[in-house]
């Protein structure tokens, strides 16, 4: 499916290339923050493309705050590199963030509920 996605909308692969490296510095900017806050199950990836907290703390949503903030500024400059919405950007890279989640990390299923992989 997303193979399609990225013929049917153009986007290069070595767009995606940055898009990804891109998320992998914003969460090495956050590493050790972002890890743990992953580990303890105070936030968790979502298929929109953004994080999520599960806990409502101070710290978790600062956090969530901040990676997103960031994610999306990286998926607006992708999009319009490729002449995309940033919107199918952020699906996308939602879609690759959630399939990437550790074990024991927290990703939001399509039916909207929180799942422990």
């Amino acid at each position: 499916m997303s193979g399609l996605f990225i013929k049917k909308n153009g986007i290069k692969k070595i767009s995606l290339m940055w898009l990804i490296s891109g998320l992998l510095f914003c969460s090495q900017a956050f590493a050790l923050t972002l890890s743990e806050a992953k580990q303890q199950g105070r936030v968790g990836e979502t298929l929109s493309g953004y994080l999520a907290p599960l806990k409502q703390d101070p710290e978790s949503v600062a956090l969530t705050v901040k990676i997103n903030d960031a994610r999306k500024q990286q998926y607006t400059q992708v999009a319009r590199d490729n002449n995309v919405s940033t919107e199918d950007v952020a699906k996308l890279a939602g879609q690759k963030l959630v399939a990437r989640a550790g074990k024991g990390e927290y990703v939001r299923g399509i039916n909207g509920q929180w799942l422990q992989k």
